[in-house]
């Protein structure tokens, strides 16, 4: 799907999220088609790269069911276990969720596991997990680490804001110091405790 596709009749907000969501999403497709080894260490500790693109793929699957008004309770009931081919699984899940981004309002209501939040925040949040998530496996296939500068600059304008509350909330390791007047995709790892420097 190209970015072309967007509605026209959504906020400006909303359109630049949507083509956001789906340059995130050909990013990550591109680091998955990299992968050759599936038990590679990846920058997420707890997790080889099967781990890793497993947990993307199954954030996708939550999405069209959340945006149809699910609590996550009967969101839960709705998902499936993943086969063994990630690369299949990851495009179909991708188009999947893609295409319910571009039918949902973006300020329709939507249940997590901790708060609800309107359609748009939670766009925001996967563009923001997806992109992150292209990093840790470019680094662990060896791929192009360097992510869309569009995409980073947004990612900043969500994680900057919440920089004291990230490592509180348990998902994202301490923040790695970095000099102020390094690049941005530096510092936005950095706030996430992911050392951007060559391995």
């Amino acid at each position: 799907m190209s970015d072309s596709t967007i509605s026209t009749g959504l906020d400006q907000e909303a359109r630049t999220w949507l083509r956001l969501q789906q340059r995130a999403h050909r990013e990550f497709a591109s680091r998955v088609a990299a992968v050759t080894d599936w038990e590679a260490a990846t920058p997420d500790t707890e997790w080889n790269v099967r781990d890793l693109v497993s947990h993307v793929i199954e954030e996708q699957q939550w999405v069209p069911w959340l945006l149809d008004g699910l609590s996550t309770g009967h969101a839960r009931s709705r998902l499936r276990a993943l086969e063994g081919d990630l690369v299949a699984e990851w495009r179909r899940y991708s188009l999947a969720a893609t295409t319910a981004w571009r039918d949902a309002s973006p300020e329709a209501r939507v249940q997590l596991a901790s708060d609800t939040v309107t359609a748009i925040d939670y766009l925001k949040e996967q563009v923001s997990d997806v992109t992150v998530h292209t990093w840790d496996l470019a680094r662990a296939v060896g791929a192009d680490e360097q992510i869309d500068l569009e995409l980073v600059e947004a990612v900043w304008t969500v994680f900057e804001p919440q920089k004291d509350a990230l490592e509180a909330s348990g998902l994202f390791a301490s923040p790695i110091p970095v000099q102020e007047d390094a690049p941005l995709q530096t510092r936005l790892l950095a706030l996430t405790g992911r050392d951007a420097r060559p391995a």
